[in-house]
């Protein structure tokens, strides 16, 4: 009989950088899948979209969201509160819509990851690491935004 490691599964390194993005958005604001792959220069929406799905449970996956700025099918009313309570940018919805469900202000709530550069650069220069870099060894796997 083998036994079971009370280990946890190593992160894939795609995985880890996604998370690092998903953690360095600041509250209020979103970036899109697309904007994700695109700022790490690797894979596209739908990769994104499967990493947070899998593993973005103890990230901030709120703010990693749809380009049209949709609530999380199955996590509306959870992602609901987290934008209000970090007053991120909303378009409250016409009563035409089912459940009258608001939707992310694109326009106002996309964070292009500008602020992340010079930080960075602060830290590297102080000799720190950046959180980002070092929370990955502390994330739950398993625990994305499917299982929420």
């Amino acid at each position: 009989m083998d036994r079971v490691s009370d280990e946890l599964p190593e992160l894939p390194e795609y995985a880890e950088r996604v998370l690092d993005v998903a953690e360095q958005i600041p509250p209020g604001r979103v970036m899109t899948y697309g904007d994700v792959a695109e700022w790490l220069g690797e894979g596209g929406p739908r990769q994104v979209g499967r990493v947070m799905a899998l593993y973005g449970g103890a990230a901030p996956w709120w703010r990693v969201v749809r380009a049209d700025g949709a609530l999380l099918p199955g996590h509306e009313l959870r992602a609901l509160g987290h934008y209000r309570d970090e007053s991120t940018p909303l378009r409250e919805a016409s009563r035409a819509v089912e459940g009258h469900l608001p939707r992310l202000d694109m326009r106002r709530a996309r964070w292009d990851g500008g602020a992340r550069a010079s930080e960075e650069s602060r830290s590297a220069r102080a000799g720190d690491i950046p959180a980002a870099r070092t929370a990955g060894a502390e994330r739950e796997v398993g625990g994305g935004a499917a299982h929420i």
